[in-house]
């Protein structure tokens, strides 16, 4: 129950920031910071790395507050269930978050539905070279709710933060169609 009781004052944070704060992603056309991770996929640990996956074709990099709130978790399942229309695009996802690292192997089972890695980004160093970090008022830094897509060649094709998760997966599948029919 304590720790129910946590997520809820994590998820009101959240939310009275993202209210609040002005937007300042790094923006479409810059280069992408590149970063490994230790990660999760289907629950089994592992490292991600940006510049290996890119040299598959595009990632899509979302970044979100904390695993198990309510936002992060729809967000979870939305990508889950695209999942394999990206990867039909030679995309990879991956999902950043700073707040409740230590359980990103257990998010990537339950919330990814084993469908894709999530990263654990302790003090939201990566998001922080993204320009996607806040502090909440407890001093705790965590990513904002922001998704990239990044091009193989490292150029960032889309920048896009809002703190409602449901049109994330619409703008990053948009950007990687855009980018495939391009391609070809």
């Amino acid at each position: 129950m304590a720790r129910f009781g946590t997520y809820l004052a994590q998820a009101a944070t959240i939310l009275a920031f993202s209210a609040s704060h002005a937007l300042a992603a790094l923006p479409e056309g810059a280069k992408a910071p590149d970063f490994r991770l230790q990660a999760a996929l289907a629950g089994k640990p592992m490292t991600f790395s940006l510049a290996q996956a890119l040299r598959q074709g595009p990632v899509v990099l979302y970044f979100f507050p904390a695993a198990f709130t309510q936002g992060c978790t729809l967000e979870a399942h939305a990508f889950a269930e695209a999942t394999d229309d990206f990867r039909k695009l030679n995309a990879t996802v991956i999902g950043v978050t700073a707040g409740n690292a230590d359980r990103v192997a257990e998010f990537s089972k339950l919330e990814c539905r084993d469908k894709f890695a999530v990263a654990a980004d302790p003090g939201a160093k990566v998001a922080g070279d993204y320009q996607t970090q806040f502090k909440t008022k407890g001093g705790t830094l965590l990513s904002e709710r922001t998704s990239f897509v990044i091009a193989p060649d490292g150029k960032i094709l889309l920048s896009y933060t809002d703190a409602n998760p449901e049109q994330h997966i619409r703008k990053t599948m948009d950007a990687v169609k855009a980018w495939h029919d391009a391609a070809k």
